[in-house]
């Protein structure tokens, strides 16, 4: 089975297609093949924990990141759409500070691949969403930190309809701006 694999504008972030086989029974696809992934990305990550979240319409969840046990994530949506985004938070990085966002839904199949030294979070677009991820390394809720999803100095664009604002948790609501926030060597 093949994969197409396409770069984003921020460095190692990177958006998955798998092949999706479809009639008028339904579909079927490879969610993930480890053979695939790492013909496909260069790749090879060793996953430890699945994650579900599920979602309503006009939720901002991020931007999350752990500085201890940080992870790779692999995204995906199983219903519903979300405009999922990842900000690169290392220093050394060339592209420190910058972003990238692609939506993911139920209907298009994307992923999207987050390495560590990302922030992570959605908005969701559709009346609901559930969202999957793998993650490389454990959750540690004390490693867990939260970049302003508002933070003008990485200006995200998030589709927020006028006149409205997103959901948040409490967490969220007092996260730090980039210039505060820990952040990666």
């Amino acid at each position: 089975m093949s994969m197409k694999v396409t770069e984003t504008c921020v460095r190692d972030v990177l958006v998955l297609e798998p092949k999706v086989f479809g009639d008028d029974r339904g579909f079927f696809l490879e969610s993930y093949n480890e053979k695939t992934f790492r013909a496909a990305t260069g790749l090879a990550p060793h996953f430890v924990q699945d994650n579900h979240s599920r979602s309503s319409k006009g939720v901002l969840r991020g931007l999350h990141y752990q500085l201890r046990q940080p992870q790779d994530k692999l995204v995906r949506v199983t219903r519903g759409a979300v405009w999922d985004v990842a900000v690169d938070l290392r220093r050394s990085s060339p592209t420190f500070g910058q972003w990238a966002a692609v939506e993911l839904s139920a209907a298009n199949f994307r992923q999207l691949w987050v390495p560590a030294g990302y922030a992570h979070g959605f908005f969701v677009l559709s009346e609901s969403a559930d969202l999957l991820y793998k993650t490389t390394d454990f959750y540690l809720p004390e490693a867990e930190h939260s970049l302003a999803w508002d933070d003008p100095s990485v200006a995200i664009p998030w589709p927020i309809p006028p006149g409205t604002s997103p959901t948040l948790s409490a967490k969220d609501s007092k996260a730090l701006s980039l210039a505060l926030a820990p952040v990666y060597d």
